[in-house]
């Protein structure tokens, strides 16, 4: 830490926290990846990536989540799967359903809605085992996220795959949930934010910070060095220019689905970017302000009103 000693002591904090934080997740992702079993692909067919991946040891693919891999945030789609098992009340569904709404029109991160949306799960799974929550992980996923993964994406993960390269996902939500999604998707793991458990029981408390903006950099970091990786060699993905410190890190930055701030950022340093979202880009665009709200309202509406219906 003797490094940071020009920095002011409010920096200082920040920063051992994020390099708290990405330590965590990286043992955590090292951890859970041994414990993967083998699982072949998805046997549909998946659409040949734009560009090459050279096979390398040195190398390896790291991929953000939320809007990169799979449409919307994987900790909202969680949320409900949680609410439909008794987990909490309608209001805090009702509160998931509009950040969830928000971030289908607006299509980038809010870190105020990110962060609400974390404490709200750690206070929700405080007492619970973690075995629990990673069984209750698998059906979610096949509940709410499976549909929801992006081919294109999909098929340039599996192109490092082929290659004999390692692919990670690095994302804010917890690790048990990203993990779990990782063995669906036939990856190598996940680096995700790391809730304290004691005994396998969730605490209600973080290690570190969420693994946000430059934590991802340094989860990649760490666990780049525990692997023996050189980071010159290696590829990022991700929509998200909170994402900039993580995809300045490796050789090999790609920008998939793109917010605007990440679009002008890679265009200016000549990265690589996909966009694999035709049709609801052009709905996002199409949408005045006023017909947004009315979007984020009506979707909430309909989420509770489906859930009465089910009763």
């Amino acid at each position: 830490m003797a490094a940071l000693g020009w920095l002011t002591p409010r920096r200082r904090s920040a920063t051992a926290r994020s390099v708290l934080a990405g330590e965590a997740s990286a043992e955590a992702a090292r951890k859970s990846s041994m414990e993967l079993e083998e699982q072949a692909p998805p046997g549909e067919e998946e659409q040949e990536p734009d560009f090459p991946v050279v096979g390398d040891d040195k190398a390896a693919a790291f991929f953000d989540l939320d809007n990169t891999v799979m449409q919307g945030a994987a900790i909202f789609h969680f949320g409900r799967g949680l609410y439909k098992r008794k987990f909490f009340q309608r209001r805090e569904l009702t509160r998931f359903a509009w950040q969830q709404a928000w971030f289908r029109i607006a299509g980038v991160e809010d870190p105020e809605h990110m962060q609400d949306a974390r404490d709200s799960a750690l206070s929700i799974v405080k007492g619970h085992r973690v075995s629990e929550l990673m069984s209750i992980g698998e059906e979610i996923y096949d509940e709410y996220m499976a549909e929801r993964i992006w081919p294109g994406t999909r098929a340039l993960a599996q192109a490092h795959l082929d290659a004999g390269q390692k692919v990670w996902l690095v994302t804010a939500a917890p690790v048990e949930i990203a993990t779990v999604i990782a063995r669906r998707l036939g990856l190598t793991g996940a680096l995700g934010t790391v809730a304290e458990s004691i005994g396998g029981v969730y605490t209600g408390k973080l290690v570190g910070e969420p693994l946000h903006g430059p934590a991802k950099a340094e989860a990649v970091r760490a666990l780049a060095s525990a692997e023996g990786l050189e980071l010159g060699r290696c590829a990022a993905y991700s929509d998200s220019h909170n994402d900039i410190p993580m995809l300045s890190l490796v050789g090999h930055p790609y920008a998939i689905n793109p917010d605007a701030k990440l679009r002008t950022y890679a265009r200016e340093r000549e990265w690589r970017l996909r966009d694999y979202r035709t049709g609801r880009k052009a709905a996002k665009v199409g949408i005045p302000a006023a017909a947004g709200v009315g979007a984020v309202a009506g979707g909430t509406a309909a989420v509770i009103a489906l859930q009465r219906r089910r009763r």
